[in-house]
């Protein structure tokens, strides 16, 4: 196994794990977990032994999102804000965009095994995976519309869900547990929560049975029909309006009003998703 400051990373024949490391903090996604992510598939890309990933975490929750009270904190990002919209504009394009696609165009099978919560920056990351395994304990939310923010850079819900069911998920901010997300096609299969790794690991066995090559060829096609229909277009799109609502006099309000509130109101936040 090796271990980083956020993440575990772990291989047993042809299966490679990456862990999120953070449990303390229901594994929201600071920059170095984000980093130390990427880095994690770098050698799972590079072992020609590894067919398949996949993606999970410590303690009882898959994701919280993104760390909030890092980007409160980071005086380097409301520097960025101040100056130019082009900051956080080049902060979300390199950390986010960059990183999750790589993840979506990854050239091996990856499956995301998810519990508790799974939550906006959370839920983006375990929908750019191939599969998913959910715990029957597993509650998927995205409210940050409620923020003032345009769902997450990645607007993954209507290609989840489809277009009026993403609607409601997003003007609503209902929260989708994992019956009704298998229901609705979010995950491939539901498990009890104390089986949830051993069946990861058992799809990951039968998946790695399939050839690298083909099961290379089989993911890019399926994307690539994915790209066809739009959805990469949709998520550049996305993610332009989304720097846009940013930037806009209230969602600015808002975040000064987050940070002025402390620490306690993005705990409270975080709380409610």
């Amino acid at each position: 196994m090796t271990e980083s400051a956020t993440i575990r990373y772990a291989t047993s024949g042809p299966v490679a794990t990456i862990t999120l490391a953070r449990p303390e903090v229901r594994n929201a996604q600071n920059s170095e977990l984000i980093d130390e992510l990427d880095a994690a598939f770098d050698l799972a890309e590079s072992d020609d032994n590894i067919r398949v990933v996949i993606l999970d975490a410590q303690g009882d929750h898959f994701s919280a999102g993104h760390d909030l009270k890092e980007l409160l904190a980071a005086e380097s990002y409301w520097a960025s804000l101040r100056s130019t919209p082009e900051g956080k504009l080049h902060h979300e394009q390199v950390m986010y965009w960059d990183k999750l696609l790589r993840i979506r165009d990854f050239p091996k099978p990856t499956i995301a095994a998810v519990q508790g919560t799974c939550t906006a920056g959370g839920l983006m990351l375990a929908c750019v995976c191939d599969l998913i395994v959910a715990a029957d304990d597993a509650v998927f939310s995205n409210p940050v519309a409620r923020m003032s923010g345009v769902g997450v850079e990645l607007l993954v819900e209507p290609w989840e869900l489809g277009a009026r069911k993403a609607k409601e998920f997003l003007l609503c901010a209902t929260k989708i547990d994992a019956t009704e997300a298998e229901r609705l096609g979010l995950v491939n299969r539901v498990v009890p929560r104390a089986d949830l790794a051993t069946s990861a690991i058992a799809m990951a066995e039968t998946v790695a049975l399939v050839p690298p090559a083909t099961a290379s060829a089989i993911k890019a096609s399926v994307n690539n029909m994915l790209d066809t229909q739009g959805q990469r277009e949709s998520w550049r799109y996305h993610f332009m309006i989304h720097q846009f609502i940013s930037n806009t006099p209230t969602a600015l309000g808002r975040l000064e009003q987050r940070k002025a509130g402390g620490m306690e109101a993005v705990k409270r936040e975080q709380s409610d998703t």
